[in-house]
């Protein structure tokens, strides 16, 4: 038959211009699209092979060939799947039954690295292949068709397309692509393994490449590498999340963890599981051992990798997890999502969000049972029940410990961003205090071991854990053996505005707020203090006009006991370490005084009373109050310049 000349479906010819044109920004995702055609090929060919076995003549092997000859800058890429008759392939890659283009078209957004991940999304990924080529010949022989029926396809990616009747002896299809200049990087053998690595390794049917080797070159000639003629396997041909969890080995976890993080470490932690009922997917989430260097960028992509029936869509599929559980390492694979799923569609998806919640609800629940085996004795698991450590449970000892100290302040971030989560997150929380010597308490820890008549969970934050556990504000607290939380991490001040309660018990700042113990605060003392407030009230006032622009108020506290005086801000204020915070972060903050509490049985308050020098221990006693928590006075040198003239 001689060739016949056909002219594309407009809308492939629109698709054309925009993949040669445009689509140049991940132009390796031609090798994800091809092999995923040729593996869907093999298997319509075992399908429709269960009722006539004939199909596979005599080549019983459903496979994937990918060669390359770097004379002839060609790739191609054959499979023994169900091949297409002259027919077909005009109908095939002439024309988009299902308009697949215009859809595509539609969903373009000017950001070109993001519309090339669209490629093939819609039905239309074999055009992918004029990314790297000015030419691509498709031959093919449909199963059961004689040999002599066999079809070339041909084109260069403009209007047209020409066919003619081939000979082929073998069943499937070779896709040959005719590289541009500027993509001769495909052509090395290690460099499409590695494609195929990324990118196919799931492929349940073997992907096969020509062994090469080393060979010195002679006569002074440099040496290359040369094809052996012998075949092997560059995939492992079944995509480890696929398989049942009896036949992974726990080495086999971990290399796969190793593979898609790019972490020389192993995991901490792994869970593998299929979900089935409003929606099924696959899902294999990992839990790593060390915080990455870029964790707190918080505009970096991160997230799972989604597939969507083992066809590999997307790295960092960030709308499978919150942003709070970035951490987060894995594949997702979905039954029900359709192959067209783009980062906008998946904000928008149902089955997305039920993916979501259930990813969530799995990443929390290994992290409490990480916390549950945290301890060496008995512990309360999540559901409640006190559970024994046993011998099986050992390798877990220590690794909620090693999470925290990596990722605590990330998840800390979840009490702000999940609040269906919110307790669940709150139980995971670990903190210093002033009790537990060098040893994290949760929450629960703390409740359960708060004093008779202690009606509130007290917390103090600040920039170190030696500024924390110096503060003045905790003098009365250690006196009578309360405990305090220490809280040092950046985010806690902003997570703590959407913790106010735990377990019906509320969190109260030791910096804000007059000083309240309640039960644990005997009568005779809150008499003592009243007539100490009241003796005092003279120089009280001359100390509000001393500071007037520097505090809001001025008043006799009895949360000091060796300190002479301490900052503190109304309930309802923001703390002086999170303004600092925030100015440093270059935001502006409201305009706000705190609060200075003075302590009347110290010496240096009582000297106060009638000295002549009343206006500048005032203001020394407000700037080592400053000073205390880590702040800095407004005028060093005038506080130095004050201090100098006590002292002469």
């Amino acid at each position: 038959m001689s060739k016949q000349t056909h002219s594309f479906q407009a809308e492939v010819a629109q698709l054309l211009h925009l993949v040669t044109h445009s689509l140049y920004s991940n132009p390796e995702i031609f090798m994800r699209e091809l092999v995923s055609n040729a593996s869907d090929a093999c298997d319509k060919l075992r399908f429709q092979a269960l009722n006539d076995a004939s199909l596979y003549g005599d080549q019983p092997n459903l496979e994937v060939r990918i060669a390359f000859d770097e004379q002839a800058k060609t790739i191609t890429i054959t499979d023994t799947g169900i091949g297409m008759s002259q027919a077909e392939a005009i109908e095939h890659l002439g024309t988009i039954a299902k308009s697949g283009t215009k859809a595509f078209v539609e969903q373009l957004s000017g950001d070109q690295k993001q519309d090339s991940q669209l490629i093939g999304q819609f039905g239309v990924g074999f055009y992918s292949g004029f990314i790297v080529a000015d030419k691509i010949s498709v031959e093919s022989r449909r199963a059961g068709l004689p040999a002599s029926e066999a079809v070339r396809w041909t084109s260069g990616g403009t209007g047209d397309f020409e066919v003619e009747t081939i000979t082929r002896e073998a069943r499937g299809t070779s896709v040959i692509l005719h590289l541009r200049d500027d993509a001769s990087e495909f052509l090395n053998g290690w460099k499409l393994k590695q494609l195929i690595t990324k990118y196919s390794d799931h492929i349940s049917l073997p992907i096969l490449m020509e062994k090469e080797e080393w060979k010195d070159g002679e006569n002074d000639q440099p040496g290359a590498m040369v094809k052996t003629g012998e075949w092997e396997a560059v995939n492992k041909a079944s995509a480890l999340w696929t398989r049942a969890k009896k036949d992974v080995t726990e080495e086999q976890y971990q290399e796969f963890y190793k593979a898609i993080s790019n972490d020389y470490a192993d995991p901490l932690t792994w869970s593998h599981n299929r979900v089935e009922g409003n929606t099924e997917y696959t899902q294999l989430l990992y839990i790593p051992g060390k915080a990455p260097f870029d964790l707190y960028h918080r505009e970096k992509k991160a997230g799972v990798k989604l597939y969507v029936k083992r066809v590999f869509i997307m790295d960092d599929a960030e709308a499978l997890l919150p942003g709070y559980l970035r951490f987060v390492k894995g594949v997702i694979d979905s039954a029900d999502l359709p192959l067209n799923v783009s980062r906008e569609l998946l904000q928008e998806s149902r089955d997305v969000k039920l993916i979501r919640d259930g990813s969530v609800k799995r990443v929390l629940g290994m992290l409490e049972d990480l916390a549950k085996h945290d301890k060496h004795d008995a512990v309360e698991g999540a559901d409640g029940v006190t559970d024994v450590v046993d011998a099986d449970d050992k390798a877990k000892e220590g690794k909620y410990s090693q999470f925290y100290a990596e990722f605590g302040a990330v998840l800390k971030e979840g009490l702000g961003e999940d609040f269906a989560n919110k307790e669940r997150i709150a139980k995971l929380l670990r903190f210093a205090s002033t009790t537990s010597d060098g040893v994290t308490v949760s929450l629960a820890d703390y409740k359960a071991r708060m004093k008779d008549g202690q009606e509130a969970i007290y917390y103090i934050t600040a920039d170190t854990l030696a500024a924390a556990k110096n503060s003045p504000q905790l003098e009365v607290f250690k006196k009578k053996g309360i405990e305090v939380l220490l809280m040092t991490d950046r985010v806690d001040e902003w997570a703590l505005n959407y913790l106010t309660h735990f377990d019906g018990t509320p969190l109260q700042s030791v910096a804000k707020g007059a000083v309240d113990l309640g039960k644990l605060q005997d009568e005779a003392e809150k008499k003592a203090a009243e007539e100490a407030a009241e003796a005092f009230k003279p120089v009280l006032a001359q100390l509000k006009e001393a500071l007037k622009d520097k505090a809001e108020d001025v008043r006799v506290t009895t949360r000091l006991v060796d300190s002479p005086a301490c900052l503190v801000v109304t309930d309802d204020g923001m703390s002086q370490q999170l303004a600092r915070m925030l100015k440093q972060a270059g935001q502006t903050v409201p305009a706000s005084k705190p609060v200075l509490e003075v302590n009347p049985e110290h010496a240096l308050v009582k000297k106060l009373d009638g000295s002549v020098h009343f206006h500048d221990l005032a203001h020394i006693l407000f700037d080592q109050a400053l000073l205390a928590e880590g702040g800095i006075p407004e005028d060093p040198a005038a506080y130095v310049k004050r201090v100098n003239a006590l002292l002469v």
